[in-house]
């Protein structure tokens, strides 16, 4: 069972009665080691150079598709069962599960526990928004002004407050891993904003139509 289904986002929409996943997504006809990347190396590569055995990376390899469809298993979309919103999900999860919530807010957003899967959902949903915009809190409260748990004006709010802001928090790690200096960061995403969405006045960048202007 997964979490939400495609159409959540407005996409796939011809899926919409449809429960069960696509099995291309996660199953392959031909498992070539060599043409499987993971971390940016190809599996093959992974295992000569690291040493690793491959039942070491069999998780995070594609399903033999054939296995797959003779087991008789199929993948189902738990969204497709259960109206689906963060907020709700949120509350279901602590009250039925183990899970616990951040210690604290989540940077760019406005909550303690929506995509806090690894550090680099930080660094994704600030990049999101210098390339277009929107960032972490404009994710989270469209779906919550959808579900109804708060209001559009509510939203702006929340979207006027916390998008865009910097992800301090795993900065260091992001960079690390992606070897660039943090000067490197900055060049690159400035880059990366459109003339149409952003404007520079006084050092710093703006959104030239900000929605909480409209």
């Amino acid at each position: 069972m997964f979490g939400e289904h495609d159409v959540e986002f407005g996409v796939n929409m011809e899926t919409m009665n449809i429960p069960t996943m696509e099995v291309d997504w996660f199953t392959s006809e031909n498992r070539d080691l060599s043409k499987i990347y993971l971390g940016g190396l190809p599996v093959s590569e992974l295992i000569d150079r690291y040493k690793f055995s491959l039942s070491d990376l069999e998780a995070y390899l594609p399903l033999d598709r054939d296995k797959f469809k003779k087991s008789g298993k199929e993948f189902h979309f738990y969204s497709y069962y259960k109206n689906w919103n963060f907020h709700d999900n949120y509350y279901y999860a602590v009250e039925n599960s183990g899970f616990m919530p951040s210690s604290k807010r989540l940077e760019g957003g406005y909550d303690k526990y929506a995509s806090m899967d690894d550090k680099i959902d930080w660094l994704h949903f600030y990049t999101f928004h210098t390339k277009f915009g929107i960032g972490r809190a404009t994710a989270a409260t469209f779906q919550e002004i959808r579900a109804g748990v708060i209001t559009r004006e509510e939203g702006i709010a929340l979207v006027k407050r916390f998008d865009g802001e910097f992800p301090i928090e795993y900065l260091n790690d992001c960079l690390e891993y992606m070897n660039i200096t943090e000067q490197e960061f900055y060049d690159i995403t400035d880059k990366s904003r459109p003339d149409h969405l952003w404007k520079k006045e006084h050092g710093a960048w703006k959104l030239r139509h900000p929605i909480w202007e409209e």
